[in-house]
């Protein structure tokens, strides 16, 4: 597998060298490594708590892996992205970016941008649809070590599908309009079902100074849908004086809708820079429901909706930046579930859990950071980053010796070059 990963990357790197002649072809590369290092063993000898109440994104994986580096102290290899770009004619060019570190498929931007235009384009193939950091911000150019919650939860996934531009305005004041179709899959995987996502995105900037949009999506299931409601699981639980879950049919009706309403502001001037983002929107197939076994559901509700935001500042100078980061998540914003007690507090309604735990699913970090720049007229170049991450004590259960919820902190450092 790693022989024929490499025969790959060497075959793009030869053909984009032959062909660099007769049009424009640019091939870059993003390294990334990461050291981490535990404040205290929770990350390593905790466990997340059991059933549906484990709603904490760590962060620190990308694509189906599932080895975090955050649960043991050590190096690892976060990126190692490979990127080419070619201008095939005046108005169609490709883009792909793989990383042949990352379990398959290593393939994660694959695009043909058409602009007949400079006032239209129509992008077709896999990327990110909606988003600020996620799909506005390029991995070299983060300015922490890893994106913001509500990034990572929310908006930080490919998917295939078909988006249409229009450009406006010019660098006072303009802006971007559009309008996508898509799988829904986001795991990079073609259909397999009717539904589709539809997306849409306004971007817009007044000088280079400011920068704001807001963004939409709405999809449902990602699962085959065509076996009908006879193999649908009763993923709430079955019915009793304590609970009153959907039937078998309203689960199966309501095929894990899903959505994301966002919006977002970044200001960039001298040495300041500073960034918000929010979103809010149906948790849906993100944490599924449909075609589950009972009590399989990642929630509590079938109309559960999730609020997220991040507020960011960071000061230049010379080599040095400084940074802080806040972002909070809640996964249940209104407080639904079907049971009479609360799930994340209670075993029974006035029964406290025998943990002592308060499993609620709001959660925050706050991430102080600081980069040293080889080259500061171009930071993504060579750096190196250093965060620490203070987390909210409730995404945890107790071992034993310990009552009530439990959480970690992380120091981490990041090496990276871009070439």
């Amino acid at each position: 597998m790693k022989k024929t990963r490499l025969a790959l990357i060497a075959t793009l790197v030869v053909a984009g060298s032959a062909t660099s002649q007769a049009q424009d072809v640019k091939i870059n590369a993003l390294l990334i490594a990461w050291y981490t290092q535990m404040t205290d063993n929770s990350l390593r000898l905790n466990s997340a708590p059991g059933g549906n109440l484990s709603y904490y994104t760590l962060g620190g994986t990308k694509g189906t892996s599932s080895i975090n580096p955050y649960n043991e102290n050590g190096f690892s290899l976060r990126r190692a992205e490979i990127y080419v770009a070619a201008n095939i004619t005046d108005e169609l060019s490709g883009n792909i970016m793989l990383d042949p570190n990352q379990p398959s498929p290593m393939l994660y931007d694959a695009f043909l941008t058409w602009k007949p235009n400079t006032s239209f384009e129509v992008k077709v193939g896999q990327f990110k649809p909606i988003g600020y950091e996620a799909s506005m911000v390029a991995a070299a150019d983060l300015l922490f070590t890893d994106r913001a919650q509500v990034a990572r939860f929310a908006s930080d996934y490919r998917d295939r599908g078909l988006q249409g531009t229009y450009i406006f305005g010019d660098k006072a004041f303009g802006g971007r309009l559009g309008v996508g179709y898509f799988n829904g899959s986001t795991d990079r995987q073609n259909d397999v079902n009717a539904q589709k996502d539809v997306t849409a995105r306004l971007d817009l900037n007044a000088g280079t100074e400011h920068k704001f949009g807001v963004y939409l999506q709405q999809g449902s299931t990602n699962l085959t849908d065509k076996t009908g409601a006879s193999t649908q699981g009763a993923a709430f639980g079955a019915p009793s004086v304590t609970n009153v879950p959907p039937t078998v049919l309203e689960i199966y009706d309501n095929k894990d809708k899903t959505s994301t309403y966002g919006a977002y502001y970044a200001f960039n001037q001298g040495p300041w820079h500073a960034d918000a983002e929010a979103a809010t929107g149906l948790l849906g197939r993100r944490n599924v429901a449909f075609l589950q076994a009972v009590n399989g559901s990642k929630r509590q509700h079938l109309d559960q909706k999730f609020l997220g935001y991040e507020i960011t500042g960071a000061y230049t100078t010379g080599h040095h930046i400084f940074r802080l980061r806040y972002d909070f998540m809640n996964y249940n914003q209104g407080d639904k579930w079907y049971t009479t007690y609360n799930p994340y507090t209670e075993s029974a309604p006035g029964v406290a859990r025998t943990d002592g735990a308060d499993y609620t699913p709001k959660y925050t970090e706050f991430t102080a950071g600081y980069t040293y720049a080889f080259n500061p007229a171009l930071i993504r170049k060579a750096n190196i980053k250093v965060d620490y991450i203070f987390r909210s004590k409730n995404f945890l259960a107790p071992r034993t010796g310990q009552t009530g919820e439990q959480g970690g902190d992380s120091v981490v450092a990041a090496f990276q070059v871009w070439f």
